[in-house]
């Protein structure tokens, strides 16, 4: 580092049309660094001879078919002096580009699916990590070696200075040290996923996570020190030459410099997820974020940005809308904010952040060190005092609702603006085209918009979001008027959180991975369990039939056969089809040939044993989805109503087993269970049972998702009935879930809580 000024712009790069998701310093030319983003391409940018503050796009990169997530520079050699670039993407690959032409010198291929992290080492050497549980290692064309041990995606990868030595973060939580392709140690102590590593030296690293934390890890294994200044997800780490001073980016739009163990200084910026960083060889540092802008932040005063692009930033922040649910500034009371007048006082440090009362309006301003005065960084709405006085802004735009559509583990959703005049299907298909989505989930996402949006008008906008395709709801309080906060309930799209009938189900899906790994495993099937041409024939076909929304197609009784056939194969392989199980039973004829009579009994107690203790994890949570989404038809009903007893106590019994996905397939059970059982006092039996497993569950699930789940369904099991509120108090359910009504992230949860201690009061 140069000193010990603060930072200041330098320059900002509008840079890609989609979301910058990573930054790397080149080997050439001096002074130069690589961006990726989400619009498929790879840019190099550097220093304008000219222009002190400025860089220039010199070379642009395409080679990927989707999203470019990743980028790391290979080391000059012999044959590319130069060195390379690789960069790694959704479409499961890894191009390889030299400085000289545009398109891939090689691509590496072997991942099945998104290669979201990579690292380079000695020797040309490339560590990848991907969405498919696995770390690779290649060198030149080929992979070396696959290393396996993670149970979740595998979000970020460094190979140590200590030739053999690589490390890999994981959304298991665990950070695992590898030599030689074997794991030699497991770190543990993140309490979310682990989103980024950095290198502090042969014995130290950094890493961070979702849990809003970083920490310092010795190799051998102890963490020695955890840094907390982030209020949400943390994305990126880069430490500084010196081995001790470092940067952090995250989702609460923060850039933030450590230095000697603390946040010495805070840099907003006008987007909300600042997804990289890399520091430049003079020092400066460079973000990338949701925007598609690449800033560029000095300490020196010679490259600091000229008066008037310094004060567009400023504006450009100032303008920012800041929703105080995804970052540090709580639930706001407007009545019991100061005036402009505390701004007079001047910080008591860097970063740190004051709201003031303007009028009706909130505003939220930074000490700035360096500056010496408080500079605004936005507008917050969504405070408790601000429910209803204005609509939401999205990209400049003000609209009804912006809805959040979650695809993909890990991260922020896909947001979905809507206005009530706007047509819905319209309004569908381009969100699938803008996120290049399935055209099948056309009528999904059309229909969720019509239902979430049902007898609205112009004016106050509920915010409320549900994924349409999991049912998972990333809900927003504070919106909708006379609900308690809830515009519509996440999973049965009714005007209260609490209402019976309607199900979540367990939908998303990659046919083409299934299928893919379905014939992958049927080659390394026993040979009396392999299956024929025929047979497999038959498994994608029905496959394309149950998940295409459109199609006119019925499930032959010969593919289902195959199909319940198939689900017995061997426990260590069957997975594959599991998952064609799961989305098959959402069909009404699958439904009702599976669920129905003496095959219903059958398949209830196939899916028992495979949620038996000493099953695989993967089968426990695919069996646990399968009986999720046998709610979709009346057979299926008609069959875990019968025997609920069964279901739920085995079911309850996996709370115990350390696995986010599996609490939330228990929790959406339990939830499917409890809205069946709205409206009937007469089943205070099979109410009581939903009460102790969601209790019980309680007591061990963490994963916040889950824990909604539980509220919600412990909510809609006492709805309306007293002799079940009655029941509840008896449990003790009151005291157990009061620590969750402080919970702000996600909101819901604490909003859910609430409500939930209103039904037992």
């Amino acid at each position: 580092m140069s000193g010990s000024n603060s930072y200041r712009l330098r320059c900002s790069l509008p840079a890609h049309e989609m979301d910058v998701r990573g930054l790397a310093a080149a080997a050439y030319p001096d002074g130069a660094f690589v961006s990726v983003s989400r619009d498929r391409t790879a840019r190099v940018w550097v220093p304008n001879p000219s222009e002190n503050q400025v860089f220039t796009e010199m070379h642009c990169m395409n080679g990927h078919s989707d999203f470019v997530s990743c980028v790391c520079i290979i080391d000059p050699n012999e044959t590319y002096p130069r060195g390379l670039i690789a960069t790694g993407g959704h479409d499961n690959n890894i191009c390889v580009f030299s400085l000289d032409r545009p398109d891939p010198l090689f691509t590496l291929k072997g991942h099945k699916n998104t290669v979201c992290t990579l690292s380079a080492g000695k020797f040309g050497t490339i560590l990848s990590g991907s969405w498919d549980t696995t770390a690779k290692v290649w060198l030149g064309e080929k992979c070396m070696m696959t290393l396996q041990g993670h149970t979740a995606a595998v979000w970020a990868v460094v190979i140590l200075p200590e030739q053999g030595l690589m490390l890999s973060g994981s959304a298991d939580k665990t950070i695992r040290l590898w030599k030689a392709g074997r794991c030699e140690n497991t770190y543990t102590g993140h309490e979310d996923c682990v989103r980024g590593l950095a290198v502090i030296n042969e014995v130290a690293f950094l890493s961070c996570s979702n849990d809003a934390s970083i920490r310092r890890w010795m190799v051998t294994g102890e963490c020695v020190q955890v840094y907390y200044a982030h209020t949400n997800y943390i994305y990126s780490l880069a430490v500084f030459p010196n081995g001790q001073d470092f940067i952090s980016t995250g989702e609460d739009r923060t850039l933030r410099v450590w230095r000697k163990g603390e946040c010495s200084q805070t840099i907003r910026l006008p987007a909300q997820s600042v997804w990289c960083c890399c520091i430049l060889p003079d020092g400066d540092i460079a973000v990338g974020a949701s925007d598609g802008v690449i800033r560029v932040f000095t300490e020196s005063e010679e490259r600091v940005a000229s008066a008037q692009d310094l004060q567009a930033f400023e504006d450009e922040l100032s303008k920012a809308i800041i929703d105080p649910k995804t970052g540090d500034l709580g639930d706001i009371r407007i009545e019991d904010l100061p005036g402009r007048e505390h701004l007079n006082e001047p910080g008591n440090r860097d970063g740190q952040t004051r709201l003031i009362k303007e009028g009706s309006n909130v505003e939220a301003y930074q000490w700035s060190v360096s500056d010496g005065r408080w500079v605004k960084i936005g507008d917050v709405v969504g405070g408790s005092s601000q429910q209803n006085s204005k609509r939401v802004m999205y990209e400049g735009k003000e609209y009804d609702f912006v809805f959040s559509i979650d695809v993909n583990e890990g991260g922020p959703g896909l947001k979905l603006p809507y206005n009530v005049t706007d047509d819905p299907w319209l309004t569908a298909h381009n969100f699938l085209q803008k996120n290049e989505l399935s055209p099948m989930f056309l009528d999904q996402v059309a229909n969720f918009i019509i239902e979430n949006t049902k007898g609205h008008t112009l004016g106050p906008a509920p915010a409320t979001s549900t994924d349409p395709f999991t049912g998972a709801g990333r809900y927003i309080p504070g919106s909708g008027s006379g609900d308690q906060g809830f515009a519509a309930d996440p999973f049965t799209g009714g005007h209260s959180v609490f209402r019976g009938t309607p199900h979540a189900f367990m939908d998303h899906a990659n046919s083409t991975q299934i299928l893919g790994k379905l014939r992958e495993l049927n080659n390394t099937a026993p040979a009396d369990r392999k299956l024929s041409d025929a047979a497999l024939d038959c498994l994608q076909k029905l496959l394309l039939v149950v998940t295409d929304l459109k199609s006119q197609e019925q499930p032959t009784a010969e593919q289902i056969n195959v199909l319940w056939r198939t689900s017995h194969w061997p426990e260590d392989i069957v997975f594959p089809v599991l998952d064609i199980l799961r989305l098959a039973v959402r069909h009404p004829e699958v439904n009702a040939q599976l669920c129905g009579g003496t095959e219903g009994a059958s398949l209830c107690n196939h899916l028992l044993g495979l949620m038996s203790p000493e099953s695989r994890p993967a089968n426990q949570m695919l069996a646990l989805r399968i009986l999720c989404n046998c709610f979709s038809g009346s057979h299926g009903r008609a069959l875990l109503l019968g025997h609920r007893d069964t279901v739920l106590s085995r079911a309850g019994d996996l709370r115990v087993v350390s696995n986010k996905n599996i609490h939330v397939a228990l929790a959406t059970l339990v939830l499917n269970y409890a809205g069946r059982l709205y409206g009937q006092p007469t089943e205070i039996e099979a109410k009581a049972q939903c009460l102790s497993v969601a209790s019980t569950a309680l007591e061990v699930i963490h994963d916040k998702e889950a824990v909604f789940r539980l509220l919600v369904a412990l909510g809609t099991t006492v709805a309306g009935d007293s002799t079940a509120k009655d029941l509840a108090r008896s449990l003790g359910v009151n005291s157990q879930i009061s620590k969750y009504v402080r919970v702000s992230d996600p909101a819901k949860v604490g909003e859910c809580c609430r409500l939930v201690l209103d039904e037992l009061q």
